[in-house]
């Protein structure tokens, strides 16, 4: 483990021609406090966790100092946002301060968001605020705690500055970290600008950064595609097995290593609605829950688009049709897993579609009823009260047990056995939105930072059970069907 001004950064990204990014500092922040630290987080970038006892540390992690051997930039990309393109974004409020080679060979971008104004801020402020730092940083680590690939965040740091949203709130500055930050966007911006060189240039470098297996191959360009492909797909079935909404699914904010990253308005669906829009600002619903395997693939042919200077149109036309196929075999395992089946077949969408339509008869919680279904008991003569009584048509949810049970008989093991597997894959926990402006409301209202690490907490374990945290797997309290996020957030 390293002190602050030990830290190993082997800064790659900033070796790139200046063209992919523009050198500046953080602007600083005036009072800043400690809102919360990531013990887990500091441990992937060998950071001993009693460095944040330094008197310092908010300095480093606001912006106000920098860290040695950092070598502070903003990137350059562009990105398809709500259906349309928009040629230059960039990171208009978040400052790459450098890579972080840990002990193990990984490398982790350190990346301060909300560091203030850089050339890509187009007339914004450059700041973030503590609601949407808190929201971030608790959703990332709610996302690393279920499985799914994520950026983490380090630590938030928060300031008395002032900053203007619907409202006026105070800045805060949250430190995530990620193998990469590259996106989709990235290669957009120079494809709009007919600049096929950093294409290339851009590629090379994630492949032998990210992909040194393809490095050699002769098509290691349509391989890389590939591979952007089949992560995309696996991540876009984690979101909709977990009942997981992003928001905005805009090409800036897609990784190009299948990363969930930029959480803004994301929300957990509860009352299962497959047309659940989590994001106010989406008024068509373009980016709604049951959009988001489509938008993957929408996503994944304006990427292809903008390597077809390094790749065969034909061939990237090919490549993108593997992606449906390959979604629906990771959803088919990922739902047929939180049945409990360990054989799972195409042919168990027979269980899944049913259930799932009855789950959107009933208005029942997505997370909840999964959960409660590890309780199904597989003799005949078991009627399954419990389960059967969530639901509103209980002769449909009759018939639907019969096809379950009769599927059940093929696979191994007792009911005790069956539930142990299913609380593997099915969650207690999530991150409601009740629970982060619960916890945002203390933070604010009383510079109360419990919750934060309360929740930090909990949902680092969301499969297990928590007896003394019980209340946080409820369905939201009433109030919470007016808290609304939006790109703002």
């Amino acid at each position: 483990m390293k002190k602050l001004d030990q830290l190993n950064f082997d800064n790659t990204f900033s070796r790139l021609p200046d063209i992919f990014h523009s050198r500046l500092n953080p602007t600083p922040l005036p009072n800043s406090y400690l809102v919360s630290f990531n013990a887990s987080a500091a441990e992937l970038i060998n950071l001993d966790v009693t460095e944040v006892e330094r008197a310092d540390f908010v300095e480093y992690f606001i912006g106000n100092r920098l860290l040695p051997g950092s070598e502070p930039l903003s990137m350059l990309y562009a990105g398809h946002q709500f259906g349309y393109f928009v040629p230059q974004l960039g990171d208009g409020r978040a400052i790459l301060l450098g890579e972080i080679k840990n002990s193990d060979g990984e490398y982790w971008d350190i990346q301060l968001k909300g560091a203030g104004i850089t050339p890509f801020s187009r007339e914004g402020d450059g700041r973030a605020v503590l609601r949407s730092s808190i929201r971030e940083y608790l959703c990332s680590e709610a996302m690393h705690g279920l499985g799914i690939p994520t950026s983490r965040a380090l630590c938030i740091v928060g300031s008395d500055a002032e900053v203007y949203r619907e409202t006026i709130e105070s800045a805060a500055v949250v430190t995530r970290l990620s193998p990469s930050h590259v996106r989709f966007g990235s290669f957009e911006v120079f494809a709009y600008r007919g600049q096929h060189e950093p294409i290339a240039v851009l590629a090379d470098y994630v492949i032998a950064k990210h992909f040194p297996d393809i490095s050699d191959a002769p098509d290691k360009y349509l391989r890389f595609l590939n591979e952007v492909i089949t992560r995309t797909a696996s991540l876009l079935a984690k979101w909709q097995a977990v009942g997981f909404a992003h928001g905005v699914m805009n090409t800036d904010n897609m990784s190009i290593l299948g990363l969930t990253f930029d959480y803004g308005p994301f929300g957990f669906m509860e009352t299962y609605d497959p047309g659940f829009i989590c994001n106010h600002s989406d008024h068509g619903g373009r980016y709604a829950f049951d959009q988001q395997p489509q938008i993957g693939l929408w996503n994944l042919a304006c990427l292809a688009q903008a390597l077809t200077p390094i790749i065969a149109v034909e061939e990237a036309q090919a490549a993108l049709e593997n992606y449906e196929p390959t979604y629906f075999k990771y959803y088919t395992e990922l739902m047929g897993k939180k049945l409990g089946l360990t054989n799972v077949s195409k042919e168990d969408a027979s269980l899944v579609t049913p259930l799932l339509e009855m789950m959107r008869a009933s208005q029942l919680d997505y997370t909840n009823l999964f959960r409660s279904l590890g309780l199904f008991k597989f003799a005949p003569d078991e009627k399954n009260s419990e389960l059967r009584d969530q639901f509103i048509d209980r002769a449909a949810f009759d018939v639907w047990a019969d096809v379950y049970r009769t599927r059940l008989q093929s696979e191994p093991g007792t009911d005790k056995e069956r539930k142990i597997r299913m609380d593997k894959v099915n969650p207690k926990y999530i991150l409601r939105n009740s629970m982060a402006q619960s916890a945002i409301a203390l933070a604010e209202r009383e510079r109360d930072f419990s919750e934060v690490d309360r929740l930090l907490a909990l949902l680092s374990r969301p499969f297990d059970e928590q007896p003394e945290m019980e209340d946080y797997a409820a369905p939201a309290p009433d109030w919470a069907r007016h808290v609304v996020v939006s790109c703002s957030s």
